[in-house]
This record gives structure tokens, C-alpha cells and sequence, in this order.
């Protein structure tokens, strides 16, 4: 049975299969979203690999104890608030004592579409949020953070300057305006999520957008039975 890394990489290796078949913006952004999720879910779970102890052999002996570096568990950040100014959008997020962690252990990765921020033992705890689908496309070399006293602030530079966002992401979006369950849910399993996007771009889509997704499946199966690496 295949891990749960290697469907990660097999969905991801999927969507850039429809990426490359896609000429259409809409289309194309919605799938550029789907895979920056799933490349941030490779990216954790590949961390929890790493971070997990070797188990000793019935006949071997701990080596001599060394203090750990307490990582503890992760918590996700569901909390925020924001604005914008015509330059930028900032995210506020309050982590008690954040300031007093090193300025290593405070990560954020940006994509046109959407970024992950990732705290590391702060007061023995791991936080993490991960934000997809942005509602419009940010720079990704304008953006940066800031780590204040008890809060980090996230600064998305704004593509395009002076557009006012309505809304932070494409789902609040859709949620609030066509009030309906959200088409991209950051909670669902990477493979519910990338069918859900696949669906809905086949039944929006015309006569040659739906030969271009069946061509595209039928290439990506071919490519799964065949063998041939994911990478």
C-alpha cells in the first residue's frame, strides 16, 4: 500500500499533467493553488519524517544523553486578522512571546497564490498556518514578515497596486457571495481536493476543455501503470 507521501507526490505529479495541458487562466489558476497545497503537504510530511527518532535494535544502548531541543506538537493557527493599504496585504497573527524565539525559527514560504508560516518551539509548541488560494496573485519577492512583540505580521506585496481585496481568499469568496460550501477546503484529504478541482473544471468547462482533461487523465494513468517515475 502506497504511503501517504507517495500519494502526496503521485497527485502532485497530476496536477502538473493538467498544468501543462491548461491554456486557460481561471483554469489554471485554480490548479496552480491545488498545487502549491499539495507541495506544502509533501514539505510537512517530509519534516515529520525527518524529525522522527531512528528505534534501537533489541541489542543496542542509547547513546549518552544530550538535552533534546523540545519541538513538542503543532498547533494549527485558525486566528488572524487583516487589512491592506494599496500596496500591500498584512496578516496579523498573535503568538505570545514569538519575539523571544530566534529569527530562524520563524518561516514563511510564499507562492503567487497563496503562503505558509511555520513558528518552531515557541514555548515548547510548533505553530503553523497555511493560507491557499489567495484572492488575487502576490509578488513573491515583495513579500516578507515582520515578528513584533506577541505578533507576527505576514505582508503579501499586492501584484497589482492600488486593487482593493475584498476578501483575503477565493473561498471566503465563494462562500459569502454565492453562498455556498467552499470549492477548496485547506482540511480536506490532497486527493478529495484535487478531484473536487478536476470536476468542477470539467463541468464548467467547454467540448475542448473536457477532451483536454480526459486526454490528460488518460496520460497520467498510462504514466502509473507504466512505471515510469513520478519525478
Amino acid at each position: 500500500m502506497a504511503s501517504a507521501l507517495e500519494e502526496l507526490q503521485k497527485d502532485l505529479e497530476e496536477v502538473k499533467i493538467f498544468l501543462e495541458k491548461s491554456t486557460r487562466k481561471r483554469v489554471r489558476d485554480a490548479l496552480t493553488g491545488e498545487k502549491s497545497k499539495i507541495e506544502t503537504e509533501i514539505r510537512n510530511k517530509m519534516q515529520q519524517k525527518s524529525q522522527k527518532k531512528p528505534e534501537l535494535l533489541d541489542n543496542e544502548k542509547p547513546a549518552a544523553m544530550v538535552a533534546p531541543i523540545t519541538t513538542g506538537y503543532t498547533v494549527k493557527i485558525s486566528n488572524y486578522g487583516w487589512d491592506q493599504s494599496d500596496k500591500f496585504v498584512k496578516i496579523y497573527i498573535t503568538l505570545t512571546g514569538v519575539q523571544q524565539v530566534p529569527t530562524e525559527n520563524v518561516q514563511v514560504h510564499f507562492t503567487e497564490r497563496s503562503f505558509d508560516l511555520l513558528v518552531k518551539n515557541l514555548n515548547g509548541k510548533n505553530y503553523s498556518m497555511i493560507v491557499s488560494y489567495l484572492l488575487k496573485p502576490i509578488s513573491v519577492e515583495g513579500s516578507s514578515k515582520k515578528v513584533k512583540t506577541d505578533t507576527v505580521i505576514i505582508l503579501c506585496k499586492k501584484k497589482v497596486e492600488n486593487t482593493r481585496w475584498d476578501y483575503l481568499t477565493q473561498v471566503e469568496k465563494d462562500c459569502k457571495e454565492k453562498d455556498r460550501k467552499p470549492a477548496y477546503d485547506a482540511e480536506t484529504d490532497p486527493s478529495e481536493g484535487l478531484m473536487n478541482v478536476l470536476k468542477k473544471i470539467y463541468e464548467d468547462g467547454d467540448d475542448d476543455m473536457k477532451r483536454t482533461i480526459n486526454k490528460a487523465w488518460v496520460e497520467s494513468r498510462e504514466k502509473q501503470v507504466k512505471g515510469e517515475p513520478e519525478f
